[in-house]
């Protein structure tokens, strides 16, 4: 039978060994195998890569010929049936001897036992191709070649030969292979069996990630078809927009056109009946009798007065204002939100108004502000932003003091415009859009100075305390001119005190309230100015 090939250069094994992997290879590939590391690394630190499956796996501290040897793939040659005695060399090998590792046929088996030197051996059945391949060849030892490896060492946990015993595992405690194999045997097949119950577990979670994978595709089409009737359906709902659109542009074409058509006619009617009355009032004048003017001049005056008279538009009665906007929304059609808008609207800067509680006057320092409506030829709000608005704000004396607003776009045909004066006085405002000023532009602002903090409190209270005294004195060091009169308007006049004009500003404090007069309409024009 054909001896065991290679599974990486597919030739016949020769001194095959096993990787960490479990992967065999003969020895010439494990000589063609690079080895991993950096240069000066120790032999113990050093790895390959498994031609087969790839896996990085460390080496033995002695290299690659310490690799453990594939003993199964050495025995696979051989078969039950190709296996001959060891003693005769005639006979079929139907046992082994496990003492000496002599296969015996039939005859020579009953003499192996009779003779009284190999009597103990223990001989064994050969019944299965595992046997038969496992007896095909011994194995022996590589550093006694001439001695088979028959022995375990435990401690080493490797097989030996009895040389090996004697020389190198002296004193190590060791057993037939025979015996050795069922203890370590036994804890293979345990590991085995938790192996095999991992495999079984792996195969379920490859199930499990099959079904997913499936499920995935399965979903993924479902999606794709989603995507195409959605898609067919969105093209379908732009291509009808745009054919809508399409139609709105063609209709607002020719009614503007049909607009413009008309009041063409009518001019032109005017127009001529103007040519008809002026040329035969030009004859009337050149070529008429007086009798014939003097006759005539009633019909001619009352109609060249009904032509001068007559009603018309010194403008075209529309604009050539057409606009697609595509950021605009334009509702939904058959389900989907489609954008797109033909704007037809033009913003008329004479119609444009300005309003604002702050438009005329202003603070010193303080953010003030007003809105600008935009409005359309027939005066209706735009609705929209984007228009091109300009604002100035420069000082009238100043010329060079100017103030930088801001122009704030709310998207729906109004802006904001928001501003603060550095310096008080009158400002010019400037406000137009496309270049045109809008309603009530230019106009004038006036800036006033800012409030000014004054730290003393000061007490309009004295006159009034004293009962109208004209001996009392402020705490300026004024006296109050005539008789009692309240805080009201008596200090008013106050000479030489500057705190009374403010008197209709201030509250009354706790120390005012000492001392003043029970009646309450008297307390009452009491206050305390604080400024």
């Amino acid at each position: 039978m054909a001896a065991s090939r290679c599974p990486a250069c597919a030739e016949p094994c020769v001194e095959p060994r096993l990787l960490p992997c479990l992967h065999s290879l003969c020895a010439p590939c494990l000589q063609r195998l690079e080895t991993l590391g950096e240069p000066g690394r120790t032999a113990a630190a050093l790895s390959v890569l498994c031609p087969l499956c790839d896996a990085e796996v460390a080496l033995p501290p002695g290299g690659l010929g310490q690799l453990t040897p594939d003993y199964t793939a050495l025995g696979s040659g051989g078969a039950a049936s190709a296996a001959g005695c060891d003693l005769c060399a005639d006979g079929a090998a139907a046992r082994r001897c496990q003492t000496c590792g002599a296969h015996l046929c039939l005859f020579c088996c009953q003499a192996h036992r009779r003779q009284k030197k190999t009597a103990s051996h223990v001989v064994m059945e050969l019944e299965s191709t595992r046997d038969c391949s496992q007896a095909g060849k011994p194995f022996f030892c590589s550093f006694h070649p001439s001695e088979e490896l028959r022995l375990f060492c435990e401690q080493c946990d490797q097989p030996v030969c009895q040389d090996c015993v004697a020389e190198r595992h002296r004193q190590h405690p060791y057993d037939f292979t025979s015996n050795a194999v069922h203890r370590h045997g036994d804890s293979l097949r345990e590991l085995l069996r938790s192996t095999q119950q991992r495999m079984s577990t792996l195969e379920d979670v490859l199930g499990q990630t099959d079904g997913v994978g499936s499920a995935i595709r399965a979903h993924a089409e479902a999606v794709a078809t989603e995507i195409c009737l959605f898609a067919r359906g969105y093209v379908k709902a732009i291509e009808e927009h745009r054919d809508r659109l399409l139609k709105q542009l063609e209709d607002l074409r020719v009614q503007k056109e049909n607009l413009l058509h008309l009041q063409k006619a009518q001019l032109q009617q005017l127009l001529l009946d103007m040519r008809t009355g002026v040329d035969f009032t030009e004859r009337l004048l050149t070529s008429g009798s007086d009798l014939g003017i003097l006759v005539t001049k009633g019909v001619v005056a009352s109609r060249l007065a009904k032509l001068n008279s007559a009603a018309y538009s010194t403008h075209p009665s529309v604009n050539d204002s057409i606009q697609f906007s595509p950021q605009e929304r334009a509702g939904q059609c058959h389900g989907y939100e489609v954008f797109g808008a033909i704007i037809c609207k033009a913003v008329d800067p004479a119609k444009c108004t300005l309003q604002g509680e702050d438009l005329r006057s202003a603070r010193q320092n303080e953010l003030t502000g007003f809105t600008l409506l935009c409005n359309d030829t027939t005066g209706e709000r735009m609705g929209r932003g984007g228009e091109a608005v300009m604002v100035t704000i420069t000082h009238k004396d100043k010329k060079d003091c100017a103030v930088k607003p801001t122009v704030c776009d709310n998207g729906d045909g109004t802006y904001h415009i928001s501003y603060s004066p550095e310096e008080p006085g009158l400002y010019a405002v400037r406000v137009c859009v496309k270049g045109q000023h809008v309603q009530g532009s230019p106009f004038i602002v006036m800036v006033k100075s800012k409030f000014r903090k004054h730290r003393g409190m000061f007490h309009c209270c004295t006159f009034c305390s004293s009962g109208g005294q004209k001996a009392a004195r402020c705490a300026c060091g004024g006296t109050m001119p005539g008789g009692y009169q309240g805080c009201g308007h008596g200090h008013k006049g106050h000479p030489g005190c500057p705190h009374w004009s403010c008197c209709g500003q201030v509250k009354m404090s706790s120390e005012c309230l000492s001392g003043l007069p029970s009646d309450r309409s008297q307390r009452s024009l009491l206050r305390t100015v604080e400024l």
